[in-house]
């Protein structure tokens, strides 16, 4: 156990791999911007800029790009004290490519930091003492050790009524469908808020109707379940009530991240006190939002922004 909670313990608690992005700038040049990408990093900081307190649970290597995450997390107010630095293991990178056939990813993952994040380096008493802990399908597919590590949280959190969110993000390139399946569902049983996507949930379950979806996924143990529809915005089910929460409609440029805004927003107004119904009306347009610059991080709105919007 890496860490004791305080009084300061983060209010959200997100688990999983950040990584540095280098994006080609121009076709057919040799030419990177660099940035930064992984989904639960994104939550975090979608979470923080609506004014919830949130820390980061990870692992970084010791080199220049691990610390280029921890200068982000530190300006962007995400508690670092919950991330390793493992002086045997780098720091995750990737690289987006752009050819006829769309963007390419290549990722420079294996082996890395968080990957080897183990049970042993979590900070339990820190997610015991938080309101919520995310997760996502990408947390569990990146390493054994990591798996472990996730599934370890999950079980703490419970075991302590901490409420524990999770996104599916389903990666095949990162593991095969059965074991995804598998793996991920066991985590969802343990789940107290899903939010699922629509190509990952209907590639794991193989239904392809919202109601069919939103059945099988309370059915596992969730107590809500958001959907994520794209522009369409977001179908919320509880076992009590169910229906569409529209989205906000953009002229969107670059819709990279906007399912990890949607996350971080919807569980910062959970943690801020509203039903599942208020809290996707604020997340669907904190998501569109985000769609209107580029790159996952930079275009998430903050609270008076999203607040500006919908007019409170």
């Amino acid at each position: 156990m890496t860490s004791n909670a305080t009084a300061s313990t983060p209010s959200i608690l997100a688990l999983g791999e950040a990584m540095v992005e280098f994006n080609q700038s121009e076709k057919n040049q040799p030419t990177y911007l660099q940035g930064f990408g992984g989904d639960t990093s994104n939550f975090c900081i979608a979470a923080a800029r609506q004014g919830v307190s949130a820390g980061f649970v990870s692992a970084v290597g010791n080199d220049q790009f691990g610390r280029l995450l921890l200068d982000l997390w530190q300006h962007e107010h995400v508690d670092t004290s919950y991330v390793h630095v493992d002086d045997q293991a780098p720091t995750g990178v990737y690289f987006v490519s752009h050819g006829p056939s769309g963007h390419q990813f290549d990722y420079l993952r294996a082996g890395s930091a968080a990957s080897r994040y183990a049970p042993r380096d979590l900070p339990l008493d820190a997610i015991a003492a938080a309101k919520v802990i995310h997760l996502s399908g990408i947390s569990l597919a990146i390493g054994v050790n990591a798996c472990d590590a996730a599934l370890a949280a999950i079980a703490h959190a419970r075991a302590n009524k901490v409420l524990v969110s999770f996104d599916t993000n389903l990666r095949l390139k990162l593991w095969p469908l059965a074991r995804a399946r598998a793996v991920m569902l066991e985590a969802i049983r343990h789940t107290d808020i899903c939010l699922p996507s629509w190509d990952d949930v209907t590639e794991l379950t193989g239904i392809t109707a919202r109601d069919g979806i939103v059945d099988f996924l309370l059915a596992q143990g969730p107590r809500v379940v958001a959907l994520k529809l794209g522009k369409e915005g977001s179908y919320i089910a509880t076992p009590q009530a169910r229906r569409v929460v529209p989205g906000h409609v953009v002229n969107a440029v670059d819709a990279t991240g906007a399912g990890d805004c949607f996350g971080g927003a919807f569980i910062a107004r959970i943690v801020a006190g509203d039903d599942p119904f208020q809290a996707a009306r604020y997340a669907n347009v904190a998501a569109a939002l985000s769609t209107q610059g580029f790159g996952a991080v930079a275009p998430i709105p903050d609270r008076a922004t999203v607040e500006k919007l919908l007019g409170v």
